[in-house]
């Protein structure tokens, strides 16, 4: 049926449904658009293809354990991930390059490589698993400057550097020396009249620079450790980093299964000495059993040997026999009669010794009065005696008994008795 012939109500109704169609179809058109290009902007973010990536490499040993698409961790966090693995030519002094990216920022937006530093920042290989699998860790850096910058490089004569207008927002751009060799001043100094006096002087023309509060949304700029300065950033080079290398735990595992393996005959040996320790402990044990058995009757002498010291009296009775209480009582007894006597007997001696003493008392008293009775009796004693010893002297000296008084020769003697020796 054509167009024409439908009634005015009917062409009406058609017009509106084919509206109605048109809106559906472009409205589905445009979320599915919308969609794709969501789905796109959500890829190329989880790909970091909105990131800014800063590419750097290493050199290690093996590849082991390492694959591309491997996360590569900074401070325990993950900030990239591992780009390329290739071998190196044969006549190459290195083995593996791994190649890698970092392109993480943190919560406050700024970027993980700006922690990697000219110095101190380094590429750890660490053993990930038990099965062989290894990771890369990038250390911070603890000095130097930083490897990647966003700032734009500017190459300014001294004039210029001495004109600006703000020189405190102008820092260098690379590491000064004078000539000899000797750093002066670092980058990241300020491009202030006392450091523009110094360049000045070293005649360092044109100075490398950049505007500390111009930045850029993509790195700008790569330090050269050789140069000591920062070049322009190209996106095809990338920045070595030195390498600390441990050896894959699956190598670890085999060195220490060979030193068990070395060991074993020494563990060996040491397990049938123990061996032969044990047969003489249970040889020593089995002795010591009948020496036990044997020491029996020792053990219950000693018992009733103790049990009897433990009586009352059993010492005595242990050490002097069945009637030793009986002769100790009996010599005890004797003891007490001898000792009374001795204590009579000493009592009539005491009392002889004083009749005596009063004796010889009443005679001293006599000679003492008699002395004082006559007082020439001392004069006429001490004459007698004194008369007496002339009187032998002088018989001394008389011819016929001089003989009887003779003096032995001391001297002759010694000489005979020397003599009387030496014959012998």
């Amino acid at each position: 049926m054509a167009l024409q012939d439908l009634t005015p109500q009917l062409r009406t109704r058609l017009n509106r449904m084919e509206r109605l169609v048109g809106w559906f179809v472009f409205l589905a058109t445009a979320l599915l658009l919308f969609g794709f290009g969501y789905y796109l902007y959500s890829r190329a973010q989880s790909k970091g293809w909105f990131l800014v990536k800063a590419k750097f490499f290493t050199y290690v040993n093996s590849a082991s354990g390492l694959k591309v698409g491997d996360s590569i961790v900074l401070m325990g966090f993950q900030v990239g991930q591992i780009t390329d693995i290739s071998a190196m030519p044969p006549r190459d002094q290195h083995n593996v390059r791994i190649g890698f990216e970092i392109n993480q920022v943190n919560q406050k937006g700024d970027p993980y490589y700006g922690y990697v530093w000219s110095q101190g920042s380094m590429v750890k290989v660490n053993s990930s698993d038990f099965l062989g699998g290894r990771s890369l860790e990038v250390t911070r850096g603890t000095n130097g400057v930083g490897i990647y910058s966003v700032h734009p490089l500017e190459s300014l004569t001294l004039a210029e550097a001495q004109g600006l207008a703000d020189p405190t927002n102008w820092v260098l751009a690379e590491n000064i020396f004078d000539e000899s060799s000797n750093l002066v001043l670092r980058a990241y100094s300020r491009l202030v009249e006392s450091n523009l006096t110094q360049i000045a002087e070293m005649k360092h023309e044109p100075i490398l620079a950049f505007h500390s509060g111009e930045k850029r949304r993509h790195i700008a700029s790569v330090w050269n450790s050789q140069l000591q300065r920062y070049r322009d950033y190209d996106p095809t080079n990338a920045y070595e980093l030195r390498v600390v290398e441990t050896p894959p735990v699956s190598d670890q595992l085999q060195a220490m299964i060979s030193q068990v393996q070395a060991a074993l005959p020494g563990i060996l040996a040491l397990t049938n000495r123990i061996d032969t320790v044990l047969d003489n402990a249970a040889n020593i044990t089995s002795n010591l059993n009948t020496t036990i058995v044997s020491a029996q009757p020792v053990v219950k002498n000693f018992a009733g040997i103790s049990a009897q010291l433990r009586e009352p009296g059993g010492p005595m009775i242990w050490a002097l026999g069945t009637n030793g209480n009986l002769q100790m009582e009996t010599a005890l007894t004797n003891a007490n009669a001898l000792l009374l006597h001795v204590n009579t007997n000493l009592d009539q001696l005491t009392l002889q010794i004083g009749t005596n003493l009063d004796n010889v008392a009443d005679i001293t008293s006599n000679l003492n009065a008699q002395v004082q009775a006559n007082p020439n009796m001392l004069y006429g004693i001490s004459k007698m005696v004194t008369d007496s010893d002339d009187f032998v002297q002088g018989l001394k000296r008389h011819w016929l008994l001089r003989s009887a008084f003779k003096k032995e020769n001391k001297a002759a003697a010694a000489v005979a008795a020397a003599k009387n020796n030496g014959n012998k």
